[in-house]
């Protein structure tokens, strides 16, 4: 300690003995005030970022158990070549596996209820190298999808709706019409629901429905697939092997990735986190700015202190130095207990939520609302650091103006009355 400059050691007493001084009590109150202010706002921060990334995880993870990483679909809306097709996607590397399908809009009935649904023709042994359908079930088999046979996987939120369970027969309206005496109706075809799976995604489990895909061509009356999807090694390289796809297959195709599908979604998250972070910030920069208040009464306070530093030869530059150490000081501390604060709780929200649902007797998120029914939490260190470097920059820019009076404080006025 003996070996720092004298600004620093003077700034370092200046604000122990404020927290010490029965006649500074106030000022240090609110320089306390201060620091927890900072601490709340950093803690905040840190908190709802980790939230809002982990919602964004787990929902594209839950979309990703059911949707593939790319769809390639031809633009006649047939793909009857989708073997080519496929063994050409393969020659990319991060092509995991490939699968054909068929994809419609339909409506499901049973008794009196009625829902519209996704509609998708699969083959069930090719379904699990681009979706993790096959192991989201929990009532019947996937395997169970035969052609021929009209079976059909539902979702469980869907299965509830309907108030079916797996063996009871379900009725599917086909998007094509037929023509009758009395014009133009939907054709309605009789479907054996063999198996129930959860993805955990509410718009997915009570709107998608998995048939055979010679079941859906039969149906649809198309002679082949729609097209065909993909699965890649790394979900946020989507985008990039879809662009290298369309410059290695061959014909009249469409390419969309997952990120295209949901673009929309992803979007609003993006600009709903960017939000946040500006709004949390300026209570970050409210409990900075409380500062200014805090050492303009230091430096009032200390006046004659001032005036005896520049009589022995303190230049202002070394004056001004004291106060932004001791305001950066009271900033630093404030973003550390912030940082360890936010941290703690972004690491545990799994475990401090549930209690305090169980505690107060309610549930935060609704499934049919919020998609998912759980506070994810993904705490990402790159916005740890950021948010430690904005709340340590705002503090420090708190303490200029302050510390910028003080160096102007005249000797020989601050010593005239004491």
């Amino acid at each position: 300690m003996n070996n720092l400059p004298f600004e620093w050691l003077v700034g370092l007493r200046y604000t122990r003995a404020g927290r010490r001084s029965g006649r500074n009590s106030f000022i240090s109150f609110i320089s306390l005030i201060s620091m927890a202010g900072i601490a709340l706002g950093v803690a905040a921060l840190i908190v709802v970022l980790s939230v809002m990334n982990g919602f964004q995880k787990e929902v594209r993870g839950r979309m990703l158990s059911v949707l593939s990483h790319i769809e390639i679909s031809d633009a006649s809306g047939v793909m009857q070549d989708w073997k080519e097709v496929a063994q050409q996607a393969r020659q990319h590397t991060e092509v995991r596996g490939s699968a054909p399908y068929v994809e419609a809009q339909s409506i499901v009935l049973h008794d009196d209820a009625m829902r519209g649904v996704v509609l998708r023709g699969v083959l069930p042994d090719e379904e699990p190298k681009v979706s993790d359908v096959a192991s989201k079930m929990v009532e019947g088999k996937f395997s169970d999808l035969r052609a021929g046979e009209f079976n059909i996987v539902i979702g469980r939120e869907l299965a509830s709706l309907l108030h079916v369970q797996v063996g009871e027969k379900i009725n599917l309206l086909a998007p094509q019409e037929q023509t009758t005496p009395f014009g133009f109706i939907p054709r309605p075809k009789a479907f054996r629901v063999v198996g129930i799976f959860e993805a955990g995604h509410y718009e997915f489990d009570s709107g998608l429905a998995f048939i055979q895909l010679e079941d859906a061509e039969r149906l649809l009356r198309l002679p082949g697939p729609t097209g065909l999807r993909i699965r890649i090694d790394d979900v946020l390289r989507a985008p990039q092997v879809a662009q290298d796809l369309s410059h290695i297959l061959s014909g009249n195709l469409l390419i969309r990735n997952w990120s295209d599908q949901n673009r929309i979604y992803f979007a609003a998250v993006k600009s709903e986190k960017t939000m946040m972070f500006i709004i949390l910030t300026l209570i970050i920069a409210v409990a900075a700015f409380n500062l200014v208040s805090t050492l303009v009464m230091t430096v009032t306070d200390k006046q004659a202190d001032i005036a005896i530093l520049r009589t022995l030869g303190a230049s202002p530059a070394s004056i001004m130095k004291i106060f932004m150490i001791q305001g950066a000081l009271v900033g630093l501390l404030g973003t550390g207990i912030g940082v360890g604060g936010g941290v703690l709780l972004a690491l545990n929200i799994d475990v401090i939520v549930p209690f305090i649902e169980r505690l107060l007797g309610i549930h935060f998120l609704a499934k049919e609302v919020y998609v998912i029914s759980t506070l994810p939490s993904d705490l990402h260190w790159s916005d740890v650091s950021t948010i430690g470097m904005v709340a340590v920059v705002l503090a420090f820019l708190a303490t200029i103006y302050p510390s910028w009076r003080a160096a102007r404080v005249k000797p020989a006025e601050a010593l005239r009355y004491e």
